[in-house]
């Protein structure tokens, strides 16, 4: 499954009947996933499909789903209120020869307040049916083509984390190549360090410096923080090529290379060791950036 980021943009149209709309979906970077639907009136009933429809291209960020509906007129149609209309004929019989009983003219009835109703055709359950089916599929489309640009952006990704990937492999092999990690220069640095020491206080305990050199020159080894930082490379590496919503264990590896770069800088026992540690810190720090990019 490919990578995808979560940020995209996607537009649908459509048309049937007398309807014509558009979706525009926004996505942006979220911790989960969090839709919001703009519906017009009465479009409401769609939302538990539309969130259905969403859930199967996109799992995590925040995304701005709105649907504009324009309609034309349906033309107008008069309704006659049967219970006034019916009133009225109950009110002419009671009073009989009181009033002219030639047949109501439709003129007079519509004078009358509250009889006639005019208003715009309402449609039919066909064509709400139809219109709620042509809107969700142009919402599927939408979804598709949010889903495409997330991956085409998602593509693009990989290749700046296999990037800095390789940097930080490269970084890491500087390091463990370093002449100041070799076994000889680092006995010869803590020799020259315990002769300066003995030189300056004859009465100190050698065994005691020695002892505590030894223990000076263990914590200072940085072998199993480089090994763990390949480790982690390679980890990485898997997932970005496992594909799919990878964004939050790539991010957690990010805090572990953050976290043994830390200790490399730390135990350095040169210049050469904290200058590249110091750049592998920078490195990481863009990785991570750009993963909060990462569905």
């Amino acid at each position: 499954m490919p990578l995808q980021s979560m940020t995209g943009f996607a537009r649908s149209e459509g048309a049937v009947g007398r309807y014509r709309w558009s979706w525009e979906l926004r996505s942006v970077n979220g911790k989960g996933l969090d839709i919001r639907f703009r519906l017009p009136n009465g479009m409401e009933r769609l939302e538990g499909e539309l969130r259905r429809i969403a859930s199967e291209r996109v799992s995590r960020g925040n995304i701005q789903a709105a649907l504009t509906l324009t309609a034309e007129s349906a033309g107008m149609q008069a309704v006659l209120n049967r219970d006034a209309f019916d009133a009225v004929l109950r009110l002419r019989d009671e009073l009989g020869d009181l009033v002219d009983t030639a047949p109501l003219q439709l003129d007079t009835l519509l004078s009358i307040r509250g009889l006639v109703d005019f208003r715009e055709s309402e449609d039919s359950e066909e064509a709400i049916a139809e219109l709620d089916r042509a809107v969700l599929d142009s919402a599927r489309v939408a979804f598709e083509r949010l889903q495409a640009m997330r991956e085409r952006e998602g593509t693009s990704l990989a290749d700046l984390f296999e990037a800095q990937l390789t940097k930080i492999a490269t970084l890491a092999d500087m390091i463990e190549a370093d002449p100041a990690r070799s076994p000889q220069e680092i006995v010869r640095k803590l020799s020259q360090q315990l002769q300066t020491l003995m030189e300056a206080g004859p009465s100190l305990d050698s065994d005691r410096l020695y002892a505590e050199a030894a223990m000076l020159a263990t914590k200072a080894d940085i072998r199993e923080e480089l090994d763990r930082l390949k480790s982690h490379v390679v980890a990485a590496r898997e997932l970005l090529a496992e594909g799919g919503p990878v964004g939050r264990k790539l991010d957690f590896l990010a805090q572990e290379f953050n976290r043994e770069s830390n200790t490399i800088c730390s135990k350095s026992n040169s210049a050469a060791v904290t200058a590249a540690g110091i750049e592998l810190k920078v490195v990481i720090d863009q990785f991570r950036e750009q993963i909060q990019n990462l569905e």
